[in-house]
């Protein structure tokens, strides 16, 4: 009898294995229903919310007062009617605000945790159930020790799709932070499945899983590092090439080695490896989608027009720690405000193709006055020296170390460098629909609510937003700063339409003393000397500050009470959206973790938007 065939008879001899066999087939596919079901329900919420919040806008409410249509004058009274509205207030309050805070940079909410712990649930509980052997014994280890391995394999090719860059199930569903939580989810399955089933396996079916495992542990713990601490002040350039480096280089053996090892086991002719190598496919297809996108952005680069030079991009050193890179539009490029665009520089770069991600402080606008023209009639508008944030892609860019820092020496050089632009990338919130708005950033966050405050702009002169109210807050750590972006704020209150009211605060942080308790607090992410000029050798006071809408303050703003007078004075729906340190972050929630009797008496609807890791409060 050959071994295929005493295999089979053994099999068939042993009802337990037959069961196990079975099982480790048919419940990894279970989940894999599983989860495409809760994908689907958080979509269909998702764009669901989207649609009514438009057609809210565009039509008007009627389930609510006309206390709630957004008008800062009308009259605030409890009522009854505006319960569910108070539910939802408190579902976003204690979902997306209540946070579990872990050290000084990572923060986890309420909702994070909740999905983590469901798919922990989930995986373990398809992972435990239906363990009794034909004899009774419960919870035989046969059973879901091999399971484990099963349905870790499964779930591989999510966590790939989850990583790529262009990740439809983030973009359908509106969550971005999933990826991370199925790794550290499947590194705990794993490892148990390795240390329970160590032992009784080969030499080489061991060495296989016993190395996956280790690759595995060894990326995650790169993989927390780089997302969720700081890196050292020292040079964190280097830390994001080593993470970037180790990282691609250990996922892609532990993926080899993923697919070896369950390929090594099968179920009634199912190979359990071909759970893993559709990650290779989802990989190539992130990376083929996105070779094209550099081609069809740069294509003027890859036909070696003369007109290849047009593409060529202007670096300006604003401070010695603050560059800002300027562009022509790409054709066929366009974005959303807040949005981020990986650029590649060549020149600039360790590696000939290495890509950086950075948010597009301009806006892609239809107006008049920022109509697409050529490239040599730009100065013909009368937007003036502003004229980038309007025609151009603008880039604000903190100087650290390496690709950075080589950017900086070429602003010294004067020379333009060569740009492959690819994007964009990233979620982009929709405050159409809202009343009144609030922009909060610390130091270099900066560049991503000048976005925003210019797609706000953008949309009040085409009529297509209910916005009536605007605070934009800025906190920096030298007054001269403020000349990073003073033209452009000076611009854009010029032709500001009046209905739109506008108010812009700055915060000068310098000198203040920080708290004993954490250093870092409050710290801006801005230049941490006050000795610098707004350019290398340059100072003057900034126009930006004869407009009554601006007012400059010295220290450091207490975020609670300001947003909290702004749900006093405001009704209808208030955005918040802050880019800045996690301290920031953390201070934006608690100051609005509001009562449900707020909405109750006629308050407003409030909205976080926080972009420190990219989440979000819907």
């Amino acid at each position: 009898m050959d071994v295929a065939s005493s295999s089979i008879f053994a099999t068939k001899s042993n009802p337990d294995k037959i069961l196990r066999v079975a099982r480790s087939k048919r419940y990894p596919d279970e989940i894999w229903w599983c989860i495409a079901c809760i994908i689907f329900t958080v979509a269909l919420f998702n764009r669901g919310s989207w649609v009514i919040s438009h057609l809210v806008a565009r039509y008007g409410s009627t389930a609510v007062s006309d206390a709630e249509g957004g008008r800062a004058s009308a009259p605030r009274h409890f009522s009854l009617r505006r319960l569910p509205l108070a539910i939802v207030n408190a579902y976003r309050v204690i979902a997306f605000r209540w946070t579990l805070n872990i050290g000084s940079s990572f923060t986890l909410n309420v909702a994070e945790v909740a999905v983590t712990c469901g798919y922990i649930i989930t995986l373990f509980t398809w992972d435990l159930i239906n363990t009794t052997d034909v004899s009774g014994h419960k919870f035989d280890i046969k059973y879901w020790d091999n399971r484990a391995g099963t349905i870790a394999a499964s779930q591989l090719p999510l966590i790939v799709a989850l990583s790529m860059k262009n990740n439809i199930i983030s973009l359908i569903t509106g969550l971005s932070y999933v990826h991370r939580m199925a790794a550290r989810v499947l590194f705990v399955l794993v490892w148990k499945r390795l240390i329970l089933d160590f032992v009784p396996l080969d030499l080489h079916t061991r060495t296989r899983g016993m190395g996956a495992g280790m690759l595995f542990g060894f990326g995650r713990g790169d993989h927390v590092y780089h997302l969720d601490s700081d890196f050292p002040p020292s040079n964190p350039g280097a830390g994001v090439r080593v993470f970037l480096f180790v990282h691609f280089i250990l996922v892609f053996i532990l993926l080899l080695s993923c697919y070896f090892h369950a390929d090594n086991f099968s179920a009634n002719g199912f190979y359990f490896g071909t759970y893993v190598w559709p990650s290779f496919l989802f990989w190539g297809l992130d990376r083929f989608i996105r070779f094209i996108r550099v081609v069809v952005f740069n294509h003027l680069y890859f036909a070696f027009s003369s007109k290849a030079n047009a593409l060529d991009a202007t670096v300006e050193l604003l401070s010695p720690h603050f560059v800002r890179l300027r562009l022509s539009r790409p054709p066929h490029f366009h974005w959303a405000p807040g949005q981020t665009a990986f650029l590649t520089v060549p020149s600039a770069s360790t590696f000939p193709l290495e890509s950086h991600p950075f948010t597009i402080s301009s806006v892609d606008t239809t107006l008049c006055f920022g109509a697409r023209e050529p490239a040599g009639d730009l100065e013909k508008t009368d937007l003036g020296e502003t004229v980038p944030y309007w025609k151009e892609l603008v880039f604000l860019v903190k100087v650290r170390e390496g690709f950075t820092k080589s950017l900086a020496k070429a602003a010294q050089s004067g020379k333009k460098v060569k740009v492959f632009v690819d994007g964009p990338y990233g979620f982009s919130p929709d405050l159409s629909c809202d009343d009144s708005v609030v922009l909060i950033a610390g130091g270099s966050g900066v560049s991503y609510t000048l976005a925003i405050f210019l797609g706000i702009l953008d949309k009040a002169h085409n009529n297509s937003t209910k916005c009536r109210k605007v605070v934009f807050v800025w906190m920096i750590r030298d007054a001269t700063h403020i000349e990073w972006v003073s033209k452009t704020l000076s611009k854009a209150l010029e032709i500001a339409p009046s209905h739109l009211e506008i108010s812009i605060r700055l915060y000068v942080t310098a000198g203040e003393p920080l708290p004993a308790s954490n250093p870092s607090a409050w710290d801006d992410d801005s230049v941490h000397s006050i000795s610098e000029g707004t350019a290398v050798g340059k100072s003057r006071p900034s126009s930006l500050l004869s407009f009554s809408a601006v007012q400059v303050m010295q220290g450091r703003p207490d975020l609670r009470a300001l947003l909290r007078d702004e749900v006093a004075v405001n009704t209808g729906r208030l955005s918040v959206t802050v880019c800045g340190s996690q301290s920031i972050a953390r201070a934006c929630r608690a100051a609005l973790r509001l009562s449900p009797s707020v909405a109750l008496n006629g308050g407003p609807s409030v909205f976080l938007h926080v972009e420190s890791f990219g989440y979000a409060d819907p």
